[in-house]
C-alpha cells in the first residue's frame, strides 16, 4: 500500500511527540514482546493515522485524551472508524488514564482482542 508522503511525513512527527500514554504503551508493545506480533506505532491505515496497529491481527489501538469526550471528536472518532472496520480491522480504545493507572489491564484487553 501506497501512502501519500504528507501522511508518512506526519506520522514520523507524531512518533517523536509522543504522550506519556503512548510511551507507556509502546513499551509494552514494541520487539513483538506480546504473543509474538508486530506492533506498528503512529502507523498510516488508509487516509488516516492510528495509535498503534498489528496488521497481521487486523487490530488497531487508539489512546483518546480528555479532548475525545466532547460531542463533536465523538462524532469525528465514530466517523473515522469507519473506513478501517470496512476493511476488516477491529478497533479498540483506551482513555490516557487507563494507561497511565493500569497498563496490566490495558495489555489483557489487548492480548485478548488478539485471539479473537
Amino acid at each position: 500500500m501506497v501512502y501519500k508522503p504528507k501522511l508518512i511525513h506526519l506520522a514520523q512527527e507524531l512518533r517523536q511527540r509522543q504522550t506519556d500514554a503512548e510511551k507507556k504503551l509502546w513499551m509494552h508493545l514494541r520487539s513483538r514482546q506480546l504473543s509474538g506480533v508486530k506492533f506498528r506505532r503512529q502507523h498510516p491505515i488508509g487516509r488516516y493515522i492510528v495509535d498503534f496497529a498489528c496488521l497481521e491481527a487486523h487490530l488497531l489501538v487508539e489512546i483518546d485524551g480528555g479532548q475525545h469526550n466532547n460531542e463533536p471528536m465523538i462524532e469525528r472518532d465514530l466517523q473515522r472508524q469507519k473506513w478501517p472496520e470496512s476493511e476488516g480491522f477491529r478497533i479498540i480504545r483506551f482513555w490516557n488514564n487507563d494507561i497511565l493507572e493500569n497498563i496490566e489491564g490495558v495489555v489483557f484487553k489487548i492480548l485478548e482482542n488478539l485471539k479473537n
